[in-house]
C-alpha cells in the first residue's frame, strides 16, 4: 500500500475494510517517545578497517537560526536521555534538512565513519528464490 511520509501520515490507499485495521495499529503508537527504552543486554560494534584511527570532523558553520535550533533539539534529546554528553575521539558534524512543514531535522554525517567500515555481507534473497520456496 503506498503511504505518503512526513511527520505523520497523510493518506493511506486501502480498502475500507482494512482502514479499520490500521486506526488499530496506529493508536498502539504514541504520538511522541518519552525516552529511550531500558538498556538491553545487546552488544553492537561496528568493524573498522584494520589500522583505522579515530575520525573527528569539524563542525559545519551554521547561521544563526540553525545554531538556535541546534541547541533546542540537542537539549531535548538529552532532558529524555536519548544523548549523554561525551568525551569520545570520534566526531561527526551535524546539519539541518529542512522538512515538507518548514521545520528543520538534524542530521549526522558519518560519510567518514562509512568509508573505514567493514562492510556487513548480508546479501538479500533474490525475490524469484523466495517465490519457488512458496510453491
Amino acid at each position: 500500500l503506498p503511504l505518503q511520509f512526513d511527520d505523520k501520515i497523510h493518506a493511506i490507499n486501502a480498502f475500507p475494510l482494512d482502514m479499520c485495521k490500521f486506526d488499530i495499529i496506529l493508536d498502539v503508537f504514541p504520538d511522541e517517545l518519552p525516552g529511550i527504552p531500558p538498556v538491553h543486554e545487546v552488544e553492537f560494534n561496528i568493524e573498522l578497517i584494520p589500522g583505522a584511527k579515530p575520525i573527528s570532523k569539524a563542525p559545519y558553520r551554521m547561521a544563526p537560526i540553525e545554531l538556535k535550533e541546534l541547541k533546542d533539539q540537542l537539549q531535548e534529546l538529552l532532558e529524555r536521555g536519548f544523548i549523554r554528553p561525551s568525551v569520545s575521539p570520534w566526531g561527526a558534524p551535524v546539519l539541518f534538512v529542512k522538512k515538507k512543514d518548514g521545520s528543520m531535522r538534524l542530521c549526522i554525517d558519518y560519510r567518514e565513519l562509512n568509508k573505514i567500515t567493514i562492510r556487513n555481507r548480508y546479501p538479500l534473497p533474490r525475490i524469484d528464490d523466495l517465490f519457488d520456496q512458496l510453491q
